[in-house]
């Protein structure tokens, strides 16, 4: 009889800690906590997208950079990923360094996916089984990383680039780490 009582009571003050959290702003209910936020990225050799006229893209192309990169897990079946794209595009234009993952994705839609909403990817690896996603913790495209100078991931954004997420996060970030 007192173990339902003692569920209900824990599962009451979890529940009251989190409303607390986000009155204060310590809890982001969309926040994804990230195993590889302050370690290298995990080693992985991607071939390229053809299509796209890019380079390979491996992780030894992220070390000795030269200010912040992105790395951003897309595919062009990925509806939020349209949302995403203009903000990218954006970035690239600004002289950002932008890498691209094409995750679980038929090269020819990813090429035609480029080609209608424009290729904001310095490099761009096809990881069409997902193996590499898998390493990184991706659990769903779009995932954005920021790794600094020295390859280190300071910080993971599961879901599409907004302007707000540009701007209150992006940009920011962006400037501590170049």
């Amino acid at each position: 009889m007192l173990a339902p009582l003692g569920l209900a009571v824990a599962g009451g003050a979890g529940f009251y800690a989190m409303l607390r959290g986000m009155g204060t702003g310590t809890y982001d209910p969309r926040g994804v906590p990230s195993a590889l936020v302050g370690r290298a990225a995990p080693p992985f050799a991607l071939p390229p997208l053809e299509a796209a006229g890019l380079p390979a893209f491996a992780n030894t192309d992220l070390a000795a950079l030269p200010g912040p990169v992105l790395v951003n897990f897309w595919a062009s079946w990925c509806v939020p990923c349209i949302i995403e794209h203009p903000q990218l595009m954006q970035l690239s234009r600004e002289g950002v360094k932008v890498l691209g993952i094409n995750y679980k994705d038929k090269p020819a839609d990813a090429a035609t996916f480029l080609t209608r909403h424009g290729n904001p990817f310095a490099r761009l690896g096809r990881d069409e089984p997902g193996r590499v996603a898998i390493d990184w913790g991706v659990y769903g495209v779009p995932e954005t990383y920021l790794l600094d100078r020295g390859g280190i991931i300071r910080w993971r954004w599961a879901g599409p680039v907004t302007p707000e997420v540009l701007e209150q996060d992006i940009r920011p970030l962006l400037k501590r780490h170049a």
